[in-house]
């Protein structure tokens, strides 16, 4: 892949530095969607984290809001917010394709129900962003963010590295600055790690906080979608628009996400280090201590060397689950598909993908679809695995911290910096990521941009407690403003 050319460097470099003037804050809902729309024509062409827009659909919306009184307009916690989608989240005016070719004709006239709890919040879907194909569920030796239908995005301050995956698309189009907020969706990092990357706020909701249907599964067990945008603030509205309100827990939720910057210190708040993000690079570790710092000097205690050893064979009874839950979940969603596409299955993806080699299979292959069509465990044995993975992450992981301890929050470094895209080797990880136990737990998750290495973002990550995204939260708010420099 070619360098970035200077200019675009410098402009992806300004878009790290998040700005505080939202586009839905003030002014008309038309004029929001207008600029949205012009930044990415303006832009796009370079960095490929849109695939699709439905201006005509998003300006007509965004007239009929403007055409509200001035009071019914103030009620909308999103008024005149333009948002993006993930291309794996149904929405009624354009194709949900994962990425996937065998996917392009996918039009189900339908709104997920998140994303028609977002509209009548008062957001605006302007269209869908890029992903990393089947949400990067489809090679052990995959190119975070590409994916056939969109290409390959790329990162937001520096356009030779990844953008990591697999929301990628929603995180490059936040750092960027064509919008304020956009969803991801997550299985185990894919939203805290393109959010960490790019240089800002993702959100990884406690597990089945936010409603699951209309998005393309990979597993029931850990899949969510969650905002990823400019600040906490923002994201704490945007999430509480996103709630089932089927959920447990989710009223309390949603009145506590109202009240996330009231927060006036961190004392008498208890901060454990999760020891395994740590030791990789001294560079990394540096950014994290300063961040702990801030946090010592507002009031909170700092508990170190907090960490979790896992049994032999977790990562393989991880994966195992994986795939289970992958094949049964994804025919699932095909089988309930009004269109034409209805009744595919895991074979004939892989068929389509083998017949259309030139451009589904041009730098990695489908040998996580290969392993799922031939997993040898049955239902019994899936339960047994399941049950056992969670236990390890959550009962004698996550939890028996935060008791043994007494947290209020964990922390580590979300991800280490952007490696270089490599479409011969694939992506290219160093050291332990934060994102694995609360995905499998179920906990809530935030990654904060508030470090840097060599210029390139660091994100340092906040875990909760299950049914605790709203005090995670106010925490994660008094971060942000002390990174700040704020009161």
């Amino acid at each position: 892949m070619r360098c970035a050319r200077p200019a675009l460097l410098a402009m992806a470099l300004t878009a790290f530095t998040p700005s505080l003037t939202l586009a839905g804050s003030a002014g008309s809902a038309l004029d929001a969607v207008d600029a949205a729309l012009a930044r990415i024509a303006k832009t796009d062409a370079s960095y490929a984290a849109v695939v699709a827009v439905d201006g005509a659909a998003a300006r007509a919306a965004a007239t009929a809001q403007d055409a509200l009184a001035p009071a019914e307009r103030a009620r909308l916690p999103l008024a005149g917010q333009p948002v993006l989608l993930k291309d794996n989240i149904e929405s009624r005016e354009l194709p949900t394709t994962a990425g996937s070719l065998a996917l392009a004709d996918n039009r189900t006239g339908r709104d997920a129900p998140l994303v028609a709890q977002l509209r009548a919040a008062g957001a605006i879907v302007l269209g869908k962003t890029n992903l990393s194909e089947w949400a990067n569920f489809r090679s052990y030796h995959s190119v975070s963010g590409w994916s056939a239908v969109g290409g390959q995005t790329v990162n937001a301050v520096d356009p030779r590295r990844s953008p990591c995956g697999s929301s990628s698309g929603s995180a490059v189009a936040v750092a960027l600055g064509y919008v304020d907020i956009a969803v991801g969706t997550e299985t185990s990092g894919s939203i805290v790690c393109p959010a960490a990357v790019n240089g800002v706020v993702g959100v990884k909701p406690t597990h089945g906080l936010v409603a699951g249907a209309g998005i393309v599964p990979i597993a029931a067990s850990q899949d969510t979608a969650g905002p990823i945008t400019r600040t906490v603030a923002l994201a704490a509205r945007t999430l509480a628009a996103m709630l089932d309100p089927a959920a447990p827990g989710a009223d309390a939720i949603a009145a506590g996400l109202a009240d996330v910057e009231g927060l006036d210190s961190l004392e008498g708040l208890r901060i454990g280090v999760f020891s395994n993000t740590t030791g990789y690079a001294a560079e990394r570790d540096r950014e994290l201590d300063a961040v702990l710092a801030l946090a010592r000097a507002d009031g909170a205690s700092v508990i170190p060397g907090l960490g979790i050893e896992r049994y032999d064979g977790f990562s393989d009874d991880a994966e195992a689950v994986l795939l289970y839950e992958f094949r049964r979940d994804l025919e699932n969603y095909l089988a309930g598909l009004p269109n034409a596409l209805a009744g595919l299955n895991l074979e004939d993806l892989i068929a389509f993908n083998t017949a259309h080699a030139d451009r589904e299979l041009r730098y990695f292959g489908q040998e996580i679809f290969l392993a799922a069509r031939d997993l040898d465990l049955d239902a019994a044995g899936y339960e047994a695995t399941r049950d056992r993975r969670r236990r390890q992450a959550r009962e004698e992981g996550l939890d028996r911290l935060f008791a043994e301890a007494e947290l209020d929050v964990l922390i580590g470094i979300t991800e280490g910096p952007a490696w270089m895209i490599d479409t011969v080797n694939g992506d290219a990880f160093f050291g332990e990521s934060m994102a694995s136990l609360p995905a499998i737990a179920g906990n809530p998750h935030v990654t904060l941009p508030l470090g840097t290495v060599d210029g390139l973002p660091l994100g340092i990550s906040l875990v909760g407690r299950r049914g605790e995204d709203h005090g995670l939260l106010r925490i994660a708010h008094r971060l942000e403003a002390l990174h700040r420099g704020g009161p």
